[in-house]
């Protein structure tokens, strides 16, 4: 990509703009923030690590939108973050209002862009930014399952002390508490993980990957995730600048997969120079299925609130 805007330079914009440069991703990084002197103290910070990790990304870093014009990406990550005690839910009211701006502006400066969102609750404001652009689904879609599934698969390395390289898990679902992990999906060097962990031990994982956010969250008591977060959009943005046509687990507007429509959920989806080109569907148990279902119609029910901002 020539150029990827990052609307929001708190710490989840800040690292995520440190693994896209890093990696060598695209010509031009531009961060926006609403706090004067924060984007541009960022961009500069970044900027001057480029000898040590070997990139030609150039930064840029200011308050007005005009930053983002002609981006092929925009990254949401701007927002109220979750204070502890505080659910995804809780800071929708806020943040649909900072998604539509962020839209609006979009629209006018970089129309022929993508857009990834991460900031909470990803599932709506994902629907809401889709809605608000009028965008083929394929360039609207939210950073979730990547997260997810990477947090399910470190509780698993850690649990049982084999490499985390070797283990692929799947999340599906909203994100938050009832998010889906697929353990049935979930292998180890292609062996599923039933054969290594017991029930117990599995179900202790599922309740802290669905905790994840909120249990770094009681930690640091003043920061949210970041870093794992940030690593997540970067693998997305990767697949997509290579064209790999990647299998990631991608906050995605259905249209009749999975039985609905007209919804924003995690879903595994093929990620390419396209955005999101494919969603995948598996063949669900009866037990994945009353899953999938009830977190979806947690999501329906946010998106009921959201009709009435």
């Amino acid at each position: 990509m020539k150029k990827i805007t990052v609307v929001g330079a708190g710490r989840v914009g800040e690292s995520t703009a440190q693994f896209i440069a890093s990696r060598d991703l695209c010509r031009e990084i531009a961060l926006i923030d609403i706090r004067e002197g924060a984007a541009e103290g960022v961009a500069l910070d970044i900027q001057q690590d480029a000898p040590i990790f070997s990139f030609d990304t150039r930064l840029k870093g200011g308050t007005s939108p005009e930053l983002m014009a002609d981006s092929d990406l925009i990254i949401v990550t701007a927002g109220i973050p979750r204070k502890p005690g505080m659910s995804r839910s809780d800071v929708m009211e806020t943040n649909v209002r900072v998604i539509d701006e962020i839209v609006d502006n979009a629209l006018k400066l970089a129309p022929n862009a993508m857009m990834l969102v991460v900031s909470n609750p990803v599932d709506i404001l994902t629907y809401r930014a889709w809605k608000r652009t009028g965008w083929d689904r394929r360039r609207v879609f939210g950073q979730a399952g990547v997260l997810d599934s990477t947090r399910m698969a470190s509780f698993i390395a850690l649990e049982t002390g084999f490499s985390a390289l070797d283990i692929d898990a799947m999340v599906m679902g909203g994100h938050g508490d009832s998010m889906v992990p697929m353990m049935r999906y979930t292998t180890i060097s292609g062996i599923p993980v039933s054969n290594f962990l017991d029930q117990a031990c599995l179900d202790n994982i599922v309740t802290r990957t669905r905790n994840g956010g909120a249990e770094i969250l009681a930690l640091r008591q003043n920061s949210s995730a970041y870093d794992a977060p940030a690593a997540a959009v970067a693998v997305m943005v990767d697949a997509m600048v290579h064209d790999r046509k990647r299998i990631l687990p991608s906050v995605a507007i259905l249209n009749n997969e999975y039985g609905y429509t007209d919804i924003a959920i995690g879903v595994p989806s093929v990620l390419g120079k396209n955005g999101m080109e494919e969603i995948i569907e598996l063949k669900l148990t009866k037990e994945e299925l009353e899953n999938f279902t009830n977190s979806a119609s947690m999501v329906q029910k946010d998106l009921e609130t959201l009709a009435k901002l």
